[in-house]
């Protein structure tokens, strides 16, 4: 895996086991992680793990962030409303890796309904590892943050 960095991992119930495999996966590969919750498989808001999520990455608390939900869908929009988040909804390693290399995302979404633990572990691997490509990239990552 790539050089340590510090992450941050979020889910709601529908994916907290996920998480807590993730989170002990990134911990033995020498990532600093936070877990912004929940903590037990109660129900619970996802709204409120990705507005939280995206605060920290927002303020460069951290330097990428995992945000999991049943579907990965209602918890990359949350988190994608924040102005300075560029979160993706992935689910295999290309869209992973594209998603940094073409769109600067500096959170991935996933479905835990959706994708087993090897799978999300293969995407957050490419996440990781590449960098963003810049270059003609540039001025579209721009106007994501600023539309006019």
């Amino acid at each position: 895996m790539c050089v340590p960095m510090k992450i941050a991992i979020a889910s709601d119930h529908a994916a907290f086991d996920l998480k807590a495999e993730l989170r002990e996966w990134l911990v033995d590969a020498g990532h600093e992680v936070a877990d912004l919750g929940t903590d037990t498989t109660d129900s619970v808001d996802y709204p409120d793990y990705g507005y939280k999520l995206a605060e920290v990455v927002a303020e460069g608390t951290v330097e990428r962030g995992i945000a999991l939900c049943g579907s990965g869908i209602g918890i990359s929009m949350s988190a994608n409303r924040n102005p300075a988040v560029r979160c993706a909804l992935v689910s295999e390693p290309l869209s992973a890796r594209l998603c940094r290399e073409h769109n600067d995302a500096n959170i991935i979404a996933m479905g835990a309904r959706l994708i087993g633990p090897d799978m999300a572990k293969a995407c957050i691997e490419a996440f990781l590892e590449t960098e963003f490509a810049g270059g003609r990239h540039q001025r579209r990552v721009d106007k994501l943050s600023n539309p006019s």
